[in-house]
């Protein structure tokens, strides 16, 4: 309870056998050969081969559908226009009884799609001659229609035979699918750092006075929840600073004043710190980080001496520089008892350096207090998307997304039709597959979307600005229902699509700006309808001039 679900299921992938490794490799017969295959040539021989098999069905179809059309066709001029009456007249022969019929059917033969052959006079010559009402009539009339429009939908999926092998193969996954879903992901097996999720399943204790740390002192002050596996950072009143592995009881050094968890190659956590040397007497300030240390080693931040002490330290995540207040003690003999002094005007160093002096006079016990908090004196923290694993990353992998204050937020929005705002927190995860979008947010930015609504078989466009505040909570932005997803979205200024329509010799392309055909609206609204659906239609955005892309058509 309380752990993150992102941290809960990176740790199930690390500590067990959730996840492993599969790599097929398929021997199959092609063209009478063996040949080794990938499964995606595999998958492409497959459907190939599918599709030839529709293609061929298709066309036994409309054979059948035709040669139908033709009889019933026959069959309601053979009774409409009563030639059926020949059979009642008396002629020399059968064989003139069929040319007779052969005769009343010239007129109408331009109705027909094909010549009328012997068989087919034979064959209405045994249906069972009775009197014909308008009934009958009607009802071969409506066969007939119902015939064409069966024709005219089998030469539609003739011509369009790749959106019916695609449909075809849908349905075979909605028919045959459920209780069949896949096992497996086609995708690279994500590094995982056992410290980054382990979960905190300790509670940590220290006894200040005597310099102790540990899970085991269950009887002094608590300081935090943490995991076996981390490092903690402890400073101590004399300038002793020590990097340990949480255990039952280790001793660090008398009058500790600082403990917390260590994160290696940490740039950006700055200590200030304002220190008396025990030697001259004299106090200085110092601000600077700890990015990698030897476990278990003592590090004296000021000059080691048992009369040195800290008088200041504060821990700043973002390098924040504050002003603090200083109180000199009442015997001094400084003519100003109380002085101000402001880390922003200090350069950050290394830990072993001396620092600047802020006074050569003695400072009062607890003499040093917080007078201002600060602002971040370094630059924003930049941040990479790594769309294969959907992680955030400080170390250049993937997207770049910019530089981030502590304030900043990212926008993500999916192909479900749902977007969110969150934070720039390492360890979440996000759902690679359906990210479309991220970027850092800027609330005065339009967003720009397309999506299609299967409802009404149509693509919609809409342009509105994020209205919500709220972290790590998605909201939907298109319409609601079944199928509906998110083709294209941007947040350019003015956005431009690409558009490619049909296949073959059926293409046709064009450009269209949004912002033209799409007011700014609420991000619950519906927008405006752009162009049919198709399964054919592709779309890409237009980049500004300047910014290179890759080509798609």
């Amino acid at each position: 309870p309380g752990v993150s679900s992102d941290i809960t299921i990176d740790a199930l992938y690390k500590f067990t056998d959730c996840e492993i490794s599969i790599s097929p490799n398929a021997c199959v017969i092609v063209d009478q050969k063996p040949q080794f295959l990938a499964v995606n040539d595999l998958l492409k021989l497959s459907t190939d081969k599918t599709k030839d098999l529709l293609e061929q069905e298709l066309k036994i179809r409309l054979g059948e559908l035709q040669e139908k059309w033709h009889y019933t066709s026959l069959e309601r001029i053979f009774f409409e226009e009563k030639i059926y009456k020949e059979l009642e007249k008396k002629h020399a022969t059968w064989d003139k009884v069929l040319e007779a019929i052969d005769e009343a059917f010239k007129p109408f033969k331009k109705q027909l799609k094909r010549a009328i052959t012997r068989e087919d006079i034979i064959k209405l010559t045994e249906k069972p001659v009775r009197r014909i009402y308008k009934l009958d009539i009607d009802e071969l009339n409506d066969q007939i229609k119902g015939l064409e429009g069966d024709i005219k939908q089998v030469k539609h999926d003739l011509a369009n035979l790749v959106d019916y092998a695609v449909a075809y193969f849908e349905n075979l996954l909605k028919k045959y699918g459920k209780g069949r879903e896949r096992k497996t992901e086609i995708k690279t097996i994500e590094v995982i750092e056992a410290k980054n999720v382990a979960i905190a399943n300790a509670k940590l204790y220290m006894n200040r006075e005597d310099g102790f740390i540990g899970t085991g002192l269950r009887k002094d002050e608590f300081l935090f929840d943490c995991s076996t596996l981390d490092d903690i950072i402890v400073f101590t009143k004399h300038g002793i600073m020590k990097v340990v592995k949480v255990a039952e009881k280790t001793y660090i050094g008398k009058d500790i004043i600082h403990a917390a968890v260590f994160q290696k190659n940490d740039e950006r956590t700055t200590y200030n710190m304002i220190y008396m040397d025990g030697d001259s007497g004299k106090s200085f300030a110092k601000r600077f980080n700890v990015t990698g240390v030897t476990r278990d080693k003592e590090y004296f931040l000021a000059k080691e001496n048992e009369k040195s002490k800290v008088h200041y330290l504060s821990v700043n995540p973002n390098a924040e520089a504050e002003v603090v207040r200083i109180i000199l003690t009442p015997g001094s003999k400084a003519h100003k008892k109380e002085l101000e002094y402001n880390f922003a005007e200090l350069e950050i160093t290394g830990r072993s350096s001396k620092g600047i002096t802020v006074t050569k006079y003695p400072i009062k016990s607890d003499g040093v207090k917080l007078k201002e908090a600060g602002k971040s004196t370094i630059a924003g923290k930049k941040l990479w998307y790594d769309d294969q694993f959907g992680r955030l990353n400080s170390d250049e992998k993937g997207q770049y997304l910019g530089t981030f204050d502590a304030d900043d937020k990212i926008l993500v929005a999916y192909s479900d039709g749902n977007y969110e705002i969150t934070d720039q927190e390492l360890t979440q995860k996000l759902d690679a597959e359906r990210v479309l979008l991220i970027e850092k947010f800027d609330p005065e930015k339009i967003v720009t979307a397309v999506y299609a609504d299967m409802d009404k078989k149509q693509y919609m466009v809409k342009r509105f600005k994020i209205e919500t505040t709220t972290l790590k909570n998605k909201f939907l932005f298109i319409k609601e229902g079944e199928g509906n997803y998110v083709e294209a979205i941007t947040t350019d200024a003015e956005p431009v699509l690409a558009v490619q329509q049909g296949r073959g010799a059926q293409i046709r392309k064009g450009k269209m700006k949004l912002e033209k055909i799409a007011e700014l609206s609420g991000w619950r609204t519906v927008g405006t309808r752009l162009l049919d659906y198709s399964k054919s239609v592709e779309m890409e955005w237009v980049k500004p001039k300047g910014a290179s892309q890759p080509e798609l058509f």
